[in-house]
């Protein structure tokens, strides 16, 4: 099946961007990878009269080390993320997650940009990037704000963006020393898997102390958003690393979860994997950081 007819918008800016959504008043849609998009076009899902394409605005598909903050911009492939040696140095989390989204054509096309605003909860992206403390940025004529990516998400498929607005960036702040993070994910194929589970876990141990200083347990796939594991964090807060306390943090993430039973894994499966793998990422991230050995 073909796709609904419509009419096309190519603007060369962000400028230019904003004020062609502003005038056609919600009845425009952004273009950046159109990975998602486009099969919800040709089913008939969405049937928008106006495309607005980002392709064409230099730099939306960069990512800028130079300044005090990583930017990453929304229509950076997922290829280029995983591709990337300084953010496979900075932030491998992330990277881990890029890499691993769909098929090698997929991340070819599909953007970081377009894997946050689907508001998918298995999207693989969104776990790492929470987990690294990412903010998004939005522009609307005349007008511009940020927010933590975390409190980006209202619900499966939607967010907080408004009409007239572009998700423009994604801004990291580089990880202290002392720091580290994993992304896991579970699915039943090797390539064009969606997520049954996925997630990322951060730490930061004060090397004075070497006590765990900051933690963020993220988890996708699990609930109607991406869910931050509070209660998780708070067991390895002021606790020095220990394979009894990553698994108690593991049991406390598994209780914070909501799964559904679908065709990927039933939500006692979904718990389980959650209980386990976040477990285990603690520990590979506290080994990365290398401050002496983790206890038993």
């Amino acid at each position: 099946m073909g796709l609904p007819r419509f009419e096309y918008h190519e603007p060369d800016s962000v400028a230019e961007a904003c004020r062609t959504l502003s005038a056609l008043n919600g009845e425009a849609v952004l273009l950046s990878g159109g990975t998602d998009m486009l099969v919800k076009m040709k089913s008939r899902e969405i049937r928008p009269r106006h495309i607005v394409s980002l392709l064409e605005i230099q730099g939306m598909d960069q990512i800028d080390f130079s300044g005090k903050n990583i930017s990453i911009g929304a229509c950076c492939t997922a290829s280029r993320i995983s591709g990337s040696s300084k953010i496979r140095t900075i932030f491998p989390a992330l990277a881990a997650a890029a890499g691993q989204i769909g098929s090698p054509a997929v991340r070819n096309l599909g953007t970081i940009g377009g894997n946050a605003v689907t508001a998918s909860p298995a999207a693989d992206l969104p776990p790492a990037l929470i987990a690294y403390g990412a903010n998004v940025r939005l522009r609307r004529e005349g007008r511009e704000r940020a927010l933590p990516l975390e409190q980006f998400f209202k619900g499966p498929g939607t967010t907080h963006i408004k009409h007239d607005e572009i998700l423009v960036d994604f801004s990291l702040e580089h990880p202290p020393a002392g720091s580290a993070a994993e992304f896991f994910k579970i699915g039943h194929r090797r390539a064009l898997q969606c997520s049954t589970v996925n997630g990322a876990c951060y730490i930061f141990i004060n090397p004075n102390s070497d006590e765990i200083e900051d933690a963020r347990i993220v988890l996708g796939a699990v609930g109607p958003t991406v869910v931050r594991a509070f209660s998780a964090e708070k067991v390895l807060i002021g606790q020095k690393p220990a394979s009894a306390l990553f698994h108690r943090a593991g049991e406390a993430a598994a209780s914070e979860c909501s799964p559904i039973d679908d065709l990927r894994g039933s939500a006692g499966y979904r718990r389980d994997m959650i209980r386990v793998l976040t477990s285990r990422a603690l520990l590979e991230a506290s080994k990365k950081i290398g401050n002496g050995s983790v206890r038993k």
